[in-house]
């Protein structure tokens, strides 16, 4: 949205000091104002309250975290627009001994990129206006800036490169890309070309202590670590290169509701557990299932799955692998549609009817609403009794629904310290137990996520073991945190709570992730509850540091 990017561009809040501005908000405002950044505002300036309330709240996705009930807001919010800037806002909040929240598209399943429970003063850098996206076509690579949402960047990578070249990402256009690669980046494309982060080929980054590095000189570990170790926990990222992918003129999709009686619903996703993972590399087939699918036509509300289906093909082929593989599903060709990649991405957006490619440029969430998420990797096909029980639960609940995510392809076939991000052979779909609810509804908040929770420990024999694996990106507080938001906390009792939601996320590449964090992060400045914690001071991270100096960059505001 050009008009969004000029408003931020000319924000200029003249910040003055009085009686309530705290010491650490005023060094803070003073070094911005010397290093030239204006677009900023503080929490604790009552003449720009209202700016400050409306960035801070503009890419807040989950109402559950609005910042008005947060225990404590950030400091400051600064939206720094070059990386000049970037690095000069780093250096600030070092200075005023400010924690960092990274924010580039507001998507943080629980509130960590922008609110705080925790007694230690933070500030909040949005990147938004870092949003630019410069494609190669030749080279088949693209340089993303970190504050661009994934609709920005197809839209991008589409006018640049026709319908030849995709990028292997998430359907949501409103996700910021800095988040989403750093944790993984699962998508339609992932069976066939792997997580956006196995795609990405060098990365910029503005560290702790405000120096710029690229892939050569953050060094292996570093890099290692922030494709795939967690959003907003190693250094600022600046932009990603980004390898594109090759995709067909034509590909086909489909959304099919299938209603219950449970034993339907049942009878096909017991079929779908055997099919999903072991179909062509070019076919992802995900199921949604619960007793408020908004596919579901029937009154009242009651059980059913909806079959998200992509094939990087026409829909005849699509129709005969199906009925070769899951003839249960019954597909027949006019419930699929053939389009081109970007259009799809439009299909299956849930921008909503009537919506075109340019809608893909729209920063803003239009139908937010309050949620709590949990994840979870099933490596065996769950029986049918064990099925049938689980969603008979499912439907008594209609605010709650599943997505399975089919794994296999690619997926299985990249070893799992290729990066941080561990879920890959013997895992044969993800699951994502999700619970969504109204304004008017807020008051059984505590209900709503207390039936979650119940119904993910149900679950808790038919999933994956020692440790119960989770997907980093969709971010869960219940696994643990470390007790502390900023860099203070290295006791026993912190480092050993954070290896227990640690390994859950990353499994056997933890320490390594520790060391890097050590490496590149010691004084733990880029933090939440669930950053990955650099090892307790005085003991080695058996890890190089990058070197002091600036890098040449290939690729430059």
């Amino acid at each position: 949205m050009e008009h969004l990017h000029l408003l931020l561009l000319s924000l200029s809040l003249l910040i003055t000091s009085t009686t309530t501005t705290s010491s650490s908000s005023t060094d803070f405002a003073s070094c911005l104002k010397s290093n030239n950044i204006n677009n900023f505002t503080l929490s604790s300036d009552t003449t720009t309250s209202s700016s400050f309330n409306h960035f801070l709240n503009y890419s807040i996705q989950n109402l559950r975290f609005n910042p008005d009930s947060s225990p404590l807001k950030p400091v400051a919010l600064v939206l720094p627009d070059t990386l000049r800037r970037l690095r000069a806002t780093v250096l600030c909040s070092r200075r005023a001994s400010l924690t960092i929240r990274l924010r580039s598209g507001g998507h943080s399943y629980e509130g960590l990129s922008y609110v705080s429970s925790g007694p230690d003063p933070f500030v909040v850098v949005d990147m938004m206006n870092l949003n630019r996206v410069r494609v190669s076509p030749e080279t088949q690579t693209a340089w993303v800036e970190a504050g661009a949402t994934l609709g920005e960047t197809y839209f991008a990578i589409h006018d640049s490169a026709g319908s030849r070249l995709g990028l292997s990402a998430g359907s949501c256009p409103t996700v910021g890309i800095g988040g989403h690669v750093g944790g993984g980046g699962f998508g339609l494309l992932s069976r066939k070309h792997g997580l956006a982060a196995d795609n990405v080929l060098d990365a910029v980054v503005v560290d702790a202590d405000s120096r710029v590095l690229d892939r050569t000189t953050m060094g292996e570990d570093a890099f290692w670590a922030v494709r795939g170790g967690g959003g907003g926990s190693w250094a600022a990222v600046y932009a990603w290169k980004l390898r594109l992918v090759p995709v067909p003129e034509r590909v086909t999709g489909f959304v099919i509701n299938r209603a219950g009686p449970t034993q339907l619903v049942t009878q096909l996703v017991h079929e779908w557990q055997r099919v999903a993972h072991g179909l062509p590399d070019e076919f992802y087939l995900s199921a949604f299932v619960g007793a408020g699918l908004p596919e579901y036509r029937g009154e009242p509300p009651g059980l059913s799955v909806t079959f998200k289906g992509f094939y990087q093909g026409g829909i005849r082929e699509a129709v005969e692998v199906l009925a070769g593989q899951f003839p249960e599903l019954g597909v027949e060709a006019d419930e699929c549609k053939e389009m081109s990649w970007i259009e799809s991405i439009v299909y299956f957006s849930g921008l909503g009817e009537g919506r075109s490619v340019n809608d893909l440029k729209d920063r803003v969430m239009h139908d937010k609403k309050f949620f709590k998420a949990k994840s979870d990797y099933v490596r065996s096909p769950i029986t049918y009794v064990d099925l049938y029980g689980a969603f008979e639960v499912l439907a008594e609940q209609p605010k709650a629904y599943l997505i399975l995510d089919p794994y296999g392809g690619l997926m299985s076939r990249i070893e799992s310290d290729a990066i941080p991000f561990p879920h890959r052979d013997g895992n044969i779909y993800a699951v994502q137990y999700l619970i969504e609810w109204r304004r008017e509804d807020d008051w059984r908040s505590d209900e709503y996520m207390k039936w979650l929770r119940l119904f993910y420990e149900y679950m808790r024999p038919f999933v994956s073991a020692g440790p119960r694996a989770a997907y980093v990106n969709y971010l869960d507080l219940d696994l643990g945190t470390t007790g502390s938001t900023g860099g203070g906390d290295r006791s026993t009792d912190s480092m050993a709570e954070a290896r227990r939601f640690g390994e859950r996320y990353f499994l056997g590449n933890y320490d390594r992730l520790v060391r890097a964090k050590t490496a590149i992060d010691p004084d733990n400045v880029f933090c939440n509850p669930q950053t990955i914690p650099p090892l307790p001071r005085g003991r080695s991270a058996s890890v190089a540091s990058p070197e002091p100096s600036d890098v040449v960059l290939s690729y430059v505001d």
